[in-house]
C-alpha cells in the first residue's frame, strides 16, 4: 500500500500562488477547483513532491509563518542562481551540521520553502 503525504497550505488567494509557484518556482498544477470564477483550490507537483493551496488564508508580515515547507534539490547552489534575483531570500546557500546543503526563501504570501541537497561525504 503506497502512503503519501500532501500539506494543504491556506493561502489569500490561491491563484497568484500557483501562478507565482508555476512561473517562479517551477511547480506544476495538476489540479484546481473554480467556484463562481474564483479557484478556492489547487494541486501543484514539484518532482515526485505534491502540495495543497486552499482559500481563506491571511496575509502575514511575521518574520517566519506557521509552515515551512523543505524540497530536495538535486544541485541546490545552480537553482540559488537561478532564483536568487527573482525571491525573497531569507539565507543564502550554506552547509548544515547535518550533511545538508541548503537555501532558504519566503514564498508569495512568505512561507518559507528550504531547498536542501545531500552533501557528498
Amino acid at each position: 500500500m503506497t502512503q503519501s503525504i500532501f500539506p494543504m497550505i491556506h493561502v489569500p488567494d490561491v491563484r497568484a500562488t500557483v501562478e507565482w509557484y508555476v512561473s517562479v518556482l517551477g511547480f506544476t498544477k495538476t489540479g484546481e477547483n473554480i467556484e463562481c470564477g474564483e479557484m478556492n483550490w489547487a494541486r501543484l507537483r514539484y518532482g515526485a513532491s505534491e502540495i495543497m493551496l486552499n482559500i481563506e488564508g491571511r496575509p502575514s508580515d511575521a518574520f517566519r509563518r506557521e509552515v515551512d515547507l523543505y524540497l530536495y534539490a538535486s544541485d541546490a547552489d545552480a537553482l540559488y542562481e537561478r532564483l536568487h534575483e527573482r525571491v525573497d531570500i531569507v539565507e543564502p546557500p550554506h552547509d548544515t551540521h547535518y550533511g545538508m546543503r541548503e537555501f532558504i526563501l519566503r514564498d508569495c504570501n512568505r512561507f518559507w520553502i528550504t531547498f536542501g541537497q545531500p552533501m557528498a561525504n
